[in-house]
């Protein structure tokens, strides 16, 4: 039982389920206090809930001037930027488009892989399943309601999250070549420490010092966000950090966060219900999730046996 647990895929799907409750938990935050501030605060705590869990930890911050440079580049990647170019691109296009350019976030992962991991590259059958994941993220998106912004700022807001795609990429790439020098936690958690920190300095002159006292509902909002970024991260970075995963395939498993967000949306919010649309969507997602570990498990298999041979 532990051993199934521990498994790769079982600890990717359970980092996706935690992400896709962040979908509810945003919308109550922002009910009541500024995005670049509810970020950065958040992702503040969320680095600070690891810290006990660290072992070693003294001797893991007298470390730090061994790869403080890599912390810093992977929490301005991972949580400054990336954030900082979420918020100001997803309010700028509407939500339905931004759900899907969000959504085609593991092809970018795949794409950065390929450039910058010699172990990683793009194949046919692999390009299918993501273009195919992406095609059902595309059919929630557009079955929606809500595609009616108008303006110029669209194109740009469009961009702006084609970056946080490629940036989030690059961060995903880097937490991979840092496997056999940084430990999980200290990653995840000095990351976004710093990162988190820098959100919130840099939200107070654009967005003004917002904090004040406020309903209990905004606190179990930011206590939960915290702590699922926390166990999330450092899920997806210990998963990152193990010998033979690859950055495009352990991406692949975020497609589920969208089916499982608009679940979770139709269970808990007012007004939100299930519709043909994104039920086909959903289908379209778990196939293509079905395919790409139907391809890796033959891959295992002929690798396996190959080497029996010889």
């Amino acid at each position: 039982m532990k051993s199934f647990f521990s498994g790769t895929t079982i600890l990717a799907i359970i980092a996706c389920m935690l992400w896709a409750t962040a979908f509810v938990g945003i919308k109550i935050g922002l009910q009541y206090t500024t995005p670049l501030q509810f970020a950065g605060i958040r992702f503040f705590f969320s680095g600070v809930m690891i810290l006990p869990l660290i072992k070693g930890l003294t001797s893991k911050i007298l470390n730090l001037k061994y790869y403080w440079k890599s912390i810093v580049w992977i929490g301005f990647l991972q949580t400054f930027l990336l954030y900082a170019l979420f918020y100001t691109g997803i309010s700028m296009v509407p939500g339905s488009l931004g759900a899907m350019i969000i959504g085609s976030g593991p092809l970018f992962a795949a794409l950065v892989a390929h450039f910058l991991m010699k172990d990683d590259k793009m194949n046919f059958r692999k390009l299918s399943c993501i273009l195919l994941g992406m095609t059902g993220v595309g059919i929630i998106s557009f079955g929606r309601k809500d595609l009616t912004m108008e303006g110029g700022m669209i194109l740009i807001g469009i961009l702006i999250l084609l970056l946080n795609n490629i940036a989030a990429g690059f961060g995903n790439v880097m937490v991979a070549k840092d496997r056999n020098q940084i430990p999980p936690l200290v990653m995840s958690s000095f990351s976004m420490i710093v990162g988190g920190g820098a959100l919130f300095l840099f939200s107070i002159p654009i967005e003004g010092y917002q904090w004040k006292t406020y309903p209990v509902e905004y606190y179990v909002a930011l206590g939960w966000l915290s702590f699922l970024s926390a166990a999330a991260i450092s899920i997806w970075y210990t998963l990152l950090t193990r010998p033979g995963v690859k950055v495009s395939d352990l991406n692949m498993w975020k497609f589920i966060i969208p089916v499982l967000g608009a679940i979770l949306s139709w269970t808990i919010l007012p007004g939100e219900y299930p519709d043909a649309i994104s039920l086909i969507g959903m289908l379209v997602i778990a196939i293509s999730l079905l395919a790409l570990n139907f391809f890796n498990r033959k891959a295992a298999l002929k690798k396996e046996a190959l080497r029996q041979r010889l």
